[in-house]
């Protein structure tokens, strides 16, 4: 029993020995092993490592996954036109240097973090204010991304850091401006749609113009046509009315008598009071005698 024991102590001794000085490294961390508060050795490869027992050695783990740092709070920008942008961003990092980043920020990664945020707001202040609030929101938005990327590079290097990436996620007026802001742009809208207005109302002017010219033309040519049409016809009818009253003299007296009448008595409501002896009736007494007085 006594040799029995021995060896289970000596079991449970090495077991305890092998969780001091044995320890696993995950591929997605860094492994820091410390002596008497010294960095001795930083592990990068992972799988099972030895170091010597505590409190000779310690173990300090740190993550070497990409991280995700938020813009904390949205302060306003003015651009080149003095005009105040919201900007939310975010930076996406990850510790490269584990000893060069413990020296500076310990172990906690949100040390890091707190030291780069206004890092990041400064070096995006420098770029929004060389550029316009159109280049901001459309055009220039990679090209300030980039910048913020350099600028950031060297403040990385002392941090143990490498930015991977910048983005900005939101571009906004700052709330004491943002009506005055929709004001000027409804009032350029007005604008614009008084100038498009203005225009049209000039073509359309313009186009009135000279449908009105055209048809005066067309009425002035087609009144001309007609009345040379009308004169060819006058004169027509003139040389055949004349070629026939040539003819027959007492025949052209009484077509022409006939007429006058039709344009006398045209209306039936007309009242005329005549001397029934007058030549105006001759035409109708079938002679060239005048009637006897008193006769009708």
């Amino acid at each position: 029993m006594n040799r029995l024991g021995i060896i289970l102590g000596g079991v449970v001794l090495a077991i305890i020995i092998s969780a001091s000085t044995l320890f696993i490294v995950d591929q997605r961390e860094f492994a820091v092993v410390y002596a008497l508060g010294e960095i001795k050795e930083v592990i990068t490869e992972p799988g099972l490592k030895a170091k010597l027992p505590a409190p000779l050695q310690n173990v300090v783990r740190l993550d070497r996954r990409v991280q995700t740092l938020d813009s904390p709070e949205s302060r306003p920008i003015f651009t080149a036109e003095k005009k105040s942008l919201v900007i939310d961003w975010l930076v996406k990092w990850r510790v490269v240097e584990p000893k060069q980043f413990i020296r500076n920020n310990g172990v906690d990664l949100r040390n890091a973090e707190n030291r780069l945020s206004p890092i990041v707001q400064a070096a995006l202040n420098e770029e929004v204010t060389k550029r316009t609030v159109g280049s901001m929101l459309s055009s220039e938005r990679d090209k300030v991304m980039q910048g913020v990327i350099k600028r950031l590079a060297d403040d990385a290097k002392s941090f143990g850091i490498e930015i991977v990436d910048v983005r900005i996620k939101r571009v906004d007026f700052a709330v004491n401006i943002t009506e005055s802001v929709y004001r000027r742009m409804e009032s350029e809208r007005k604008r614009a749609a008084n100038e498009l207005r203005s225009t049209g109302g000039a073509e359309g002017e313009k186009i009135r113009a000279d449908a009105d010219r055209q048809r005066e033309i067309i009425v002035a040519e087609a009144y001309r046509d007609a009345q040379k049409i009308k004169g060819d016809g006058d004169a027509k009818a003139s040389a055949i009315y004349a070629d026939a009253f040539g003819k027959d003299p007492q025949f052209a007296q009484f077509y022409r008598s006939l007429e006058a009448y039709r344009s006398t008595f045209r209306n039936k409501t007309d009242v005329m009071v005549l001397d029934p002896s007058s030549e105006f009736f001759k035409a109708m007494r079938g002679n060239s005698a005048p009637a006897p007085a008193g006769k009708k």
